[in-house]
């Protein structure tokens, strides 16, 4: 990849800002830090125009790629460190052909090219962490795949800053790590190490939960789709980060086409590669309908027409033949329950409460595990509420319930801060003491 393709008005600003600073190279020397040949080669290029440095990289660029990268390696002021990434940049500006002269430097010394680079991540200094971030992904993304596997830990090293970068307060991080990511994930051998980095997909559900702007949202939902071209990512994705309901918000108040058009597509992996995982979340999120009203709008490009039909008649074919019953079980299935007309139906309640005993009691599970581990009022209210509903109409279930520890849970949420999940609790304990036990 082109390093031209990694684009920052901060680092621009700050390189036009550092080039005019002068860096003690004879100080270097006269302490032994640089050799006197490291010297006569640097003053070579040093502040010199274009023209003449474009010539000596044109004879000596193999040389000059050693050079930057050891002395980076040996040199630990922050002036110096961000003098010497420029120097690296300026060779790679318009020359991609020189990115295998910075990779062929491990032939010279194992340490090279990437670990002065992963270190100058560490530095106090930001712009020096994300010039070296710059760089590394050009060069991650121009390696060999055999290489790169080789290399696999000072990815997994680079893809820990990058997740903290994602994480922290600098939106200046947060912009330039994405398109790194951006950009090392149209390798599909990348993809994996970067899934294996938790931080990252959260972060990336984290910056969209925010209304990033158009831009980022676009970014962010690319990173998202490449990642879903991989099975286990399809088919884990909702489930470890509750992304689907995300990404309907975002494309929901989208303005930009290609907001719109990226998440389609990400969704469209998903109904295709892991349609088991997916479906549920996106019927509870109310995708069809939303779908159906992208079709319905004129669009200039044509791969989102495409995708959204694609949509439209898989969602379509799939829901269409959907129970009451089943849909009750994708909601409890994606953990996003609200207060929906089939939760206080007591016909529902009546026909269908036993039917949560099948399979081992299997949904009556799935029920009590939403009751547990969700943090939402709304949810803990209608959760609670389902509880009360289930021994309500099968008695026979408050033994279940509370050797699935569902009756303590219950207990606990009658002291919880929101007063809606105080009420809901209170009447299911109600329903779960009232009657005698029924020996089973």
């Amino acid at each position: 990849m082109s390093i031209s393709l990694l684009s920052s008005a901060y680092l621009d600003e700050n390189s036009a800002r550092i080039r005019s600073k002068l860096v003690p190279w004879e100080g270097y020397q006269r302490a032994d830090l640089i050799t006197l040949e490291e010297l006569a080669l640097i003053k070579k290029v040093d502040r010199q125009p274009k023209a003449k440095y474009e010539s000596v990289l044109l004879s000596e660029g193999k040389t000059y790629a050693s050079l930057y990268l050891s002395l980076l390696k040996k040199l630990q002021r922050p002036d110096t460190m961000q003098c010497l990434l420029i120097l690296i940049t300026d060779a790679l500006q318009d020359h991609d052909e020189r990115i295998p002269l910075f990779l062929q430097t491990s032939e010279v010394d194992s340490d090279l090219p990437y670990a002065p680079l992963l270190r100058a991540l560490d530095a106090q200094d930001e712009f020096v962490q994300l010039k070296a971030a710059q760089i590394l992904t050009v060069l991650l993304s121009s390696a060999e795949p055999t290489s790169l596997r080789v290399r696999s830990q000072q990815l997994q090293i680079f893809l820990n800053a990058l997740s903290s970068f994602i994480q922290g307060s600098s939106s200046n991080k947060r912009d330039i790590a994405v398109q790194c990511l951006e950009s090392l994930l149209s390798r599909p051998d990348c993809r994996q190490e970067v899934w294996r980095i938790p931080k990252v997909i959260a972060g990336f559900a984290d910056i969209l939960k925010h209304s990033p702007g158009p831009q980022m949202s676009y970014q962010v939902a690319f990173c998202l789709w490449l990642l879903s071209f991989e099975q286990n990512v399809a088919e884990k994705i909702n489930k470890d980060y509750d992304i689907i309901p995300v990404l309907v918000e975002v494309a929901q108040s989208a303005v930009k086409e290609k907001v719109i058009r990226v998440i389609a597509a990400t969704f469209r992996n998903l109904v295709t590669k892991a349609p088991a995982a997916n479906l549920p979340a996106m019927l509870v999120c109310q995708l069809l309908p939303f779908v159906k009203n992208l079709a319905a709008r004129k669009w200039s490009d044509d791969d989102i027409i495409e995708d959204v039909l694609f949509l439209r008649e898989e969602l379509n074919t799939r829901f269409q033949s959907l129970t009451t019953y089943d849909e009750y079980v994708s909601e409890l299935a994606s953990g996003h329950l609200s207060w929906t007309p089939v939760h206080e139906s007591d016909d529902f309640w009546k026909e269908n409460a036993t039917r949560l005993n099948d399979n081992d009691h299997e949904q009556l599970k799935t029920l009590i595990r939403v009751l547990k581990e969700s943090t939402d009022p709304t949810v803990l209210a209608v959760a609670a509420h389902d509880v009360g509903q289930y021994v309500k109409h099968y008695e026979r279930g408050k033994k279940a319930v509370a050797d699935l520890s569902g009756k303590g849970r219950v207990m606990e949420l009658m002291t919880h801060p929101n007063s809606d999940v105080r009420y809901r609790a209170l009447l299911s304990v109600q329903q779960l003491v009232s009657q005698p036990w029924v020996t089973l």
